[in-house]
């Protein structure tokens, strides 16, 4: 007779020999990926980066290489916190697609209908814009970036008044062009219809249901924390040098997030799993199949030589598309000063991989990229780390070979045509912000809310900008961009002009007269009855503001600059000098275009 095998024992030997096949047969496809990805801290001279790889529903790869504190040699690990920058915009815009599931948005109506603030260059922008072109870069706005980034605000008010100034370089729906401030406005639409901030959307309906609790908004939050990762860039290519963290919370919804491979491995798996995440919908799965279908192609992108198998670039909702050697991939990088970041899935083949680095402008995340994503789709193997140190030579190469032939148009021997403190002064553009004009020693200094620039005379009434710091001094290299002064009729100096978005004429910042504080007691004095070619011109006070009234116009407001000078509020180029001897008003000076005209008091 058999004997009888308890069924306990064969389950336990089964176990048992799955668990002994798990360590014997492990992934293939992740076999000696730790020092393939270690050799790219020696291939970019990068202080760090960390890697994700999830399958399916799960994380089947995540580690830290390098360091999230170079000096301190603190290492970078899993949980490390990167910025993300624009891989922040999927996150945007998915707030949106939750907002249509729910009635309160149609992607296809104009902006303007959800957000009244927001104007554009003109009518016609208003009208015909949607949110669905914000998001997907089609309005005909370029991207206008320095506007945000070298005159910064935290004010998303002041941020969104700017739009209306912003001048299109093509028609709606014409191209696509890249902008940040579109994702700016979808943010603003998303709290103008909920009632709370981006910030707060965010955390409500992503973060928390994903579990993504050490993700923030802002780097306020990140430098105060734990397991943060410093930003850095390469000095001369070959120094890693600390940079200060960007403060971004102005423009966050178009990038301000941070967060760890780790958290983000969880909004992967939600876009792999048709917007669910352990089983419960965070995201609308109508949502997600158009936020990874093609809404606007980019560029032809037809195949190269080099890389015959990688073709067509498109644009979903907030993210990238691409046919990557025969697998659709979906994809949306990042950077700000100091990070680079890179977020993809490939949705047919149920595999993501999120790249982020402490290294300015890197090529890391998609170098890691590539090679991961070789590995998990069983391709063969191609040396991505090499194939982009060869585009960079190229293209420094390419550069050096202009320079060759490059010639200056500068006409030596010339000088300003004012004394250098003619052009001190605070200059404005309506969709930029202000750029103040300083001189120190014997040198023009421009100054915006985030940098100070040297401006280096180039010939007559135009300077070259010039970087400076304390530890490498003035840049005294050749090139820049130029700024261009001109002159009034009055022969003052009333605006400038630099070429800050390359598809569009240059710039111009008008010269904006600085209001000095005067006391009521003090204007006292200028209060009276000027005779102005048989004419009584008056001047009085409403409050502790000094009015102008000529017979026959409107009453003049007027803005004290100090000197005795005060600007007519409503007039450009128009203000008024009073004479004053021995402390004694004697007369007003009415200067404008055509001439200055005295008044004698009476």
């Amino acid at each position: 007779m058999k004997r009888l095998i308890p069924l306990s024992f064969i389950l336990l030997f089964s176990v048992f020999v799955t668990a002994q096949r798990s360590k014997i047969e492990p992934d293939k496809r992740l076999s000696g990926l730790d020092t393939s990805l270690e050799k790219l801290l020696k291939d970019w001279n990068v202080a760090g980066f960390a890697v994700a790889i999830v399958e399916k529903n799960k994380i089947v790869y995540s580690k830290g290489f390098g360091y999230r504190d170079y000096a301190a040699k603190k290492p970078v690990t899993p949980n490390t916190l990167f910025a993300i920058g624009s891989c922040t915009k999927a996150f945007t815009a998915a707030l949106l697609g939750m907002l249509e599931k729910d009635g309160k948005l149609s992607l296809d109506k104009k902006a303007t209908e959800y957000l009244p603030a927001l104007h554009f260059f003109n009518n016609d922008m208003d009208e015909k814009i949607t949110v669905r072109d914000m998001m997907t870069h089609r309005t005909g706005l370029p991207r206008h970036d320095y506007s945000w980034y070298l005159f910064p605000t935290a004010s998303r008010d002041s941020l969104l008044q700017r739009i209306q100034y912003q001048e299109p370089n093509t028609g709606i729906r014409a191209a696509w062009q890249y902008n940040n401030f579109m994702f700016l406005t979808q943010g603003m639409v998303t709290e103008k219809i909920t009632g709370k901030s981006w910030e707060e959307n965010i955390k409500e309906k992503i973060f928390s249901p994903l579990g993504m609790s050490r993700s923030n908004l802002s780097v306020k939050n990140m430098e105060n924390g734990d397991d943060a990762s410093l930003g850095y860039s390469l000095k001369k290519d070959s120094s890693i040098k600390k940079l200060d963290y960007f403060n971004i919370d102005g423009m966050g919804p178009a990038g301000s997030i941070n967060s760890s491979v780790t958290e983000m491995a969880n909004w992967v798996i939600t876009w792999i799993n048709n917007g669910k995440f352990n089983g419960k919908e965070i995201l609308p799965e109508p949502y997600v199949t158009e936020a990874v279908s093609a809404q606007m192609a980019i560029g032809g992108a037809l195949p190269e030589k080099e890389n015959p198998d990688i073709y067509f670039s498109n644009y979903g909702l907030a993210w990238f598309l691409s046919s990557y050697r025969g697998h659709y991939r979906v994809e949306h990088g990042g950077n700000i000063d100091g990070f680079s970041a890179s977020t993809s899935f490939f949705p047919s083949d149920s595999i993501g991989i999120i790249v982020l680095t402490n290294q300015n402008a890197s090529p890391v995340p998609s170098a890691a990229r590539n090679l991961i994503a070789d590995r998990m789709l069983k391709l063969p193997y191609k040396n991505w780390s090499n194939d982009y140190k060869m585009v960079v030579a190229k293209s420094a190469l390419r550069e050096k070979e202009a320079q060759k032939t490059k010639t200056s148009n500068r006409i030596a021997g010339t000088k300003p045509s004012h004394p250098l403190k003619d052009y001190e002064g605070v200059f404005n553009n309506a969709g930029y912000g202000n750029l103040e004009i300083y001189k120190r020693n014997d040198s023009l200094f421009a100054r915006t809310s985030k940098d100070s620039l040297w401006l280096r005379h180039y010939h007559y009434d135009v300077f070259e900008t010039k970087g400076f710091d304390k530890e490498e001094g003035l840049d005294t290299s050749s090139g820049g961009t130029v700024i261009n002064f001109t002159t009034r009729d009055d022969g003052k100096i009333g605006s400038l002009s630099m070429t800050l978005e390359s598809s569009l004429k240059p710039i111009e910042f008008v010269f904006k007269p600085q209001a000095k504080s005067i006391s009521k007691d003090e204007l006292q004095k200028y209060v009276g009855e000027y005779e102005l070619g048989g004419m009584t011109t008056k001047v009085y006070l409403k409050g502790e503001t000094l009015f102008v009234f000529v017979p026959g116009q409107p009453e003049y407001e007027t803005i004290a600059l100090g000197d005795h000078t005060f600007k007519l509020k409503v007039l450009e180029g128009y203000s008024v000098k009073f004479d004053v001897t021995d402390g004694k008003v004697t007369g007003m000076n009415f200067i404008q275009p055509n001439g200055t005209f005295r008044a004698k008091r009476k």
